[in-house]
């Protein structure tokens, strides 16, 4: 009876674990006005022309810069902050004993999540 416990208390902690819920990229939704731009992140990620979406680690923030012929280029910040199911995820790590799993939340980035998403930048034409 004890072993099924154990097992049981193991399985529910790896539920917690924001890694195996919620991954460690995200998808990053990029409009422009107007439409057209490229994208190239300061993390090496691009897309050809707006609207896209990349798929980018969710670890550190980073830049993003939209370039299109006949407009300013313009760069904008994207960090990353503590999301809602994260910190829950986080949490459980921490109450279940699974401080290992919390570490490795907090080193690939998987508790966090990218600000802004979507990106909707205006360009000056």
């Amino acid at each position: 009876m004890y072993k099924y416990f154990i097992l049981a208390l193991i399985a529910f902690g790896l539920f917690g674990c924001a890694t195996i819920t919620q991954g460690t990229n995200d998808a990053l939704y990029i409009t422009s006005n107007p439409e057209g731009a490229s994208v190239i992140t300061s993390n090496g990620y691009s897309c050809a022309e707006t609207p896209c979406a990349i798929q980018i680690p969710k670890k550190d923030g980073f830049t993003v810069t939209l370039d299109k012929k006949g407009c300013k280029p313009k760069t904008v910040n994207v960090v990353t902050k503590m999301s809602t199911s994260g910190g829950a995820a986080m949490a459980g790590n921490v109450i279940l004993g699974g401080i290992i799993g919390a570490g490795v939340d907090a080193a690939t980035g998987a508790s966090k999540e990218l600000v802004p998403n979507p990106l909707e930048v205006n360009l000056e034409c």
